[in-house]
């Protein structure tokens, strides 16, 4: 009895003299409701929310921290559904695959990373790259490496020559023959194999390329790279072992069936059509547009030498369309999941993609939910996504109020993930 009231003394003198954070916020959007509360207090201890309160709340205790943001707007921390933290897109890339060793991609990755949390986004889906991105995961999660929380597919699943393909573009002694281990895949089997490889490997998703893509050196941007029957074997592997999927899919046909499989995610659709927006709608699809890409890369294609000239072609028929299916997609009551494709432009500058979905018709406050809350559920996080009691402390805080000014969220001032400041 004498231990057991010891052990009780010793927890509630941990508790009062536990150091709890006051953000003293001038606005603060709550994700659940879509308002923006005026004069707000959230009470933060280790890594959760513990309190949120109407007014300034003063602190309990002289240890406790007050951080004036009465001049911001708070928010979640933001969450991008789209991007691939291993590497960022300039004219050396096609070469720097025969120069870069492993570990230079590993240490240029850290340094994306930090830029990404730097730049509001605290939780991130990277959907393909060589499979550092688990170990970068990893060190995040570790405290080694400064970074957002990620959730990652390691390497993108595709078809024989299709997008996903490692060996596109390389000379013939050099390309052997990769498969289901590599991410390449020509049967149902093969798919179930590779999906369980990602599995083994660390994966948390499953990503595919449903049709070809515009920076791979190949010719086709558009068509369909899978057929029905590997799809279906793939999203049903990939929920057998509780993994969402994602399809990057540019043609209506791959879209299409990538879709009837039951595939979380559609990445680009750029060539959506009313039928298929129709289907997403039905099966519950949530469409990640990547405005930001899109516009990238139509801009860089008119840069001699940026791209190989089998991409430049493929760049500016696609890029240019992206904003334009978003806003149909979007009036047509299509779920949207906020998602850039940053490592095709610049990492850091994910925050342009809100001012493009609100130019495109999107209202400012559902852009803004669309990368909290919406992405938070697809994710099945509810840890995340809004600031509630219970929550992760992942939040952030801009000058301006994003509701009147959108691209205030290309400005992020204050950064905490996790209970932890990083920048303010």
């Amino acid at each position: 009895m004498k231990k057991i009231i010891t052990l009780f003394s010793l927890l509630f003198t941990l508790l009062l003299t536990a150091q709890s954070t006051y953000l003293h916020c001038g606005k603060l959007i709550d994700t659940k409701k879509g308002k923006v509360l005026n004069e707000m207090t959230v009470i933060i201890a280790g890594n959760k929310i513990t309190d949120v309160k109407k007014g300034y709340v003063q602190a309990l205790s002289d240890k406790d921290i007050t951080i004036d943001l009465k001049t911001k707007t708070v928010m979640p921390g933001l969450i991008d559904m789209h991007v691939h933290i291993e590497g960022e897109y300039d004219k050396y890339s096609y070469v720097n695959r025969f120069r870069l060793e492993d570990a230079d991609v590993a240490f240029k990755s850290t340094v994306f990373a930090k830029r990404t949390l730097l730049a509001g986004f605290t939780t991130v889906r990277d959907l393909g790259g060589s499979g550092i991105n688990i170990a970068l995961r990893k060190a995040i999660n570790n405290g080694t490496v400064i970074g957002p929380r990620i959730y990652t597919a390691g390497k993108a699943i595709g078809t024989t020559g299709g997008h996903a393909d490692p060996t596109n573009g390389v000379r013939k002694e050099l390309r052997g023959n990769p498969g289901p281990k590599e991410g390449v895949i020509n049967s149902p089997a093969d798919a179930r194999k590779a999906v369980r490889q990602r599995y083994k490997d660390g994966a948390d998703v499953i990503k595919i390329t449903a049709t070809g893509g515009v920076l791979s050196v190949a010719k086709d941007g558009s068509g369909p790279q899978f057929t029905m029957e590997e799809l279906t074997a793939i999203v049903e592997t990939a929920n057998d072992y509780g993994m969402i999927s994602a399809a990057h899919a540019h043609g209506a046909e791959g879209m299409k069936r990538a879709v009837l499989a039951g595939i979380t995610t559609i990445e680009h659709g750029t060539l959506m059509t009313d039928e298929i927006m129709d289907l997403m709608k039905q099966k519950g699809t949530y469409y990640v547009p990547t405005i930001t890409a899109g516009k990238y890369v139509a801009k860089m294609a008119a840069v001699k030498g940026f791209y190989p000239a089998l991409v430049v072609p493929k760049a500016l028929a696609i890029g240019p369309q992206i904003q334009n299916t978003f806003a149909k997609a979007n009036k047509n009551g299509v779920l949207i999941a906020f998602g850039t494709d940053a490592g095709v432009f610049p990492h850091g500058q994910n925050g342009k993609e809100f001012g493009y979905m609100v130019e495109a018709g999107m209202s400012p406050m559902k852009a803004i939910l669309s990368a909290t809350s919406v992405n938070a559920k697809v994710l099945k996080n509810d840890g995340i996504g809004s600031i509630e009691v219970g929550k992760l402390a992942d939040i952030i805080a801009v000058d301006e109020d994003p509701i009147k000014n959108i691209h205030t969220l290309e400005k992020v001032s204050f950064v905490m993930k996790g209970g932890k400041v990083y920048k303010q």
